[in-house]
């Protein structure tokens, strides 16, 4: 059996902070946008639709760098693992859906294997937790989403 971590203080303060820039009116724009695109399926289809030095593009950066941040947290021990799932609506894993088939060909234009590395590690933890504690909910979630992708994709 394992011993489990409880949270602190600290990481139930790092969670309230991370919700409140979540609500900034900026970052809450970029995830209203972010949210009503179907997932990338490639490259090509995030170039078209986010440009570099479009609007869309800084969106799409603001999110994910968002995400990304806040699983660099739970990544390197600052915040516990488990209060970050219990306490998060599951934004984090809907964005990881968007970008995962995209990520690897991200990385290699831009020569950072390192890109989005925090928020596919913390997804894959999600992912987990989620098959332990609401058993069909992720693959719910990869279903609904299916539908989003245009047939011509």
């Amino acid at each position: 059996m394992t011993t489990k971590v409880p949270g602190t203080y600290d990481d139930a303060d790092l969670i309230l902070k991370l919700y409140d820039l979540r609500r900034e009116e900026r970052l809450r724009a970029a995830r209203k946008w972010f949210a009503a695109l179907p997932p990338f399926t490639s490259r090509e289809q995030f170039l078209a639709d986010c440009p570099p030095g479009t609007e869309e593009n800084a969106s799409f950066r603001m999110v994910t760098s968002y995400w990304d941040m806040a699983s660099a947290f739970v990544v390197n021990g600052i915040l516990n693992a488990e209060l970050f799932y219990r306490s998060n609506s599951g934004e984090l894993l809907y964005v990881w859906e968007r970008v995962r088939r995209i990520v690897p060909a991200l990385r290699e234009a831009n020569k950072n294997p390192l890109s989005y590395r925090s928020l596919e590690e913390v997804a894959k933890g999600f992912i987990e937790f989620y098959g332990k504690n609401a058993p069909g909910y992720y693959e719910n979630l990869v279903a609904t989403m299916k539908k989003q992708i245009p047939a011509s994709k």
